[in-house]
């Protein structure tokens, strides 16, 4: 039986040549620099912060800045390939390198000229490394209840707080806080703030001890009367909620190519190695059980797949794809946990080995659960959107 290559057909098809161009520099990314290195990476329990930063001689760390920008202008659809691609040697580096972008985006679209000079360029060179804060030790996917807070004080802003679980924290340069200004105003009293990582007032946290995913460098950020000069607010009160709920759509299908990515990576392992295993004369694959498992890993993929990319070409269109999103990260997210576990219990005790890879692959699956808010809170996003007021 000779292994499988999944070939990507309908959505590449859809990319202009340049997107083409940075789905193969994403592939060649990962081979070169992820791929042989994940494992000890995990089992060092290091960040990968050199490793995101040699990003750039890829032209990776600017997807969705625009080209005038000294960007690659991407589509929502073409970076999550990207990130599909990357996440086949490791989601954790993956998702890394997505939060990156994510500021980079951020900034090149909603800094002031200013801010633009002076960190746009070091974030694309890879220079300077971003992060995003969000999440606090109180509060997760109930984003408007941040406790973290913003004073005016002269033209400047005095933040005080704390965030958890922030991807690449460990080694930022910048960090983009999202806080509260005015709690009586509720959402829209949130507003999001450049912080440099030499900003006085700012404590990084040891990074945090996971069952997975070390490479994303994630840890805490205390702000004790933190300073931040009046163009380092980069979304104002009134617009910051929104923005964050923006960016955390987009990261929801990100995520979501991510799974899809490294239940690919999951089953080619599985496949190839049924496929050399023998057991009674012949090959482990050859017996029909153990196909149809697999057959369903394959389709639960496909079908991943499709909800994934639809997302991203809502949000292409400009259309709302809150809700698509949320179906795409849910389904995604589950199938890769179940689907690894599939893959894994078809090598047999082969698949618990650290060299198999499939263990790290389903220690950042079962994270991805997690990440850009919990399975349930996708249910509730897609809830709302079935009912509506109707049970107001």
């Amino acid at each position: 039986m000779a292994a499988h290559t999944y070939v990507l057909v309908d959505v590449d098809d859809a990319l202009a040549p340049d997107e083409r161009q940075a789905v193969q520099a994403g592939r060649t990314f990962r081979d070169a620099h992820i791929s042989p290195f994940a494992d000890g990476i995990e089992l060092r329990r290091e960040t990968a912060i050199s490793t995101l930063r040699l990003a750039s001689q890829h032209g990776l760390l600017g997807l969705q800045v625009p080209t005038t920008q000294g960007g690659l202008g991407l589509s929502v659809l073409a970076a999550a390939r990207v990130y599909e691609e990357i996440a086949e040697g490791c989601l954790a580096h993956a998702f890394s390198l997505e939060v990156h972008n994510n500021i980079a985006n951020l900034v090149s679209r909603r800094g002031t000229k200013g801010v633009q000079d002076r960190w746009l360029p070091r974030l694309l060179s890879g220079d300077a490394v971003a992060a995003f804060c969000l999440t606090e030790p109180a509060m997760g996917s109930d984003a408007v209840a941040i406790q973290c807070k913003a004073d005016s004080v002269g033209s400047d802003w005095v933040l005080n707080g704390e965030k958890a679980w922030v991807t690449n924290a460990a080694g930022a340069d910048l960090f983009a806080v999202w806080a509260q200004t005015d709690a009586a105003a509720g959402s829209r009293g949130i507003a999001a703030f450049l912080v440099e990582r030499e900003a006085e007032g700012l404590t990084v946290t040891d990074p945090y001890k996971l069952m997975g995913g070390h490479a994303m460098g994630t840890a805490g950020i205390l702000l004790r009367d933190c300073r931040v000069p009046a163009d380092g607010l980069i979304s104002p009160p009134g617009e910051g909620f929104q923005v964050a709920m923006q960016g955390i759509t987009a990261a929801r299908i990100f995520v979501g190519a991510q799974c899809c990515g490294i239940l690919k990576a999951g089953l080619e392992r599985a496949i190839g190695y049924v496929s050399r295993r023998k057991a009674f004369g012949r090959p482990v694959g050859s017996f029909q059980g153990l196909q149809w498992e697999l057959v369903n890993v394959a389709t639960e993929r496909e079908a991943a797949r499709l909800l994934v990319y639809r997302a991203a070409a809502a949000a292409d269109r400009g259309l709302s794809a809150t809700v698509e999103a949320a179906q795409a990260k849910k389904f995604a997210t589950a199938a890769a946990v179940s689907g690894l576990v599939t893959c894994m219990q078809a090598m047999g005790a082969h698949g618990f080995l650290i060299d198999s890879t499939l263990g790290r692959h389903l220690a950042t699956a079962k994270m991805a659960e997690y990440l850009d808010g919990t399975s349930e809170i996708q249910n509730v996003v897609v809830a709302r959107s079935l009912f509506g007021g109707a049970l107001d």
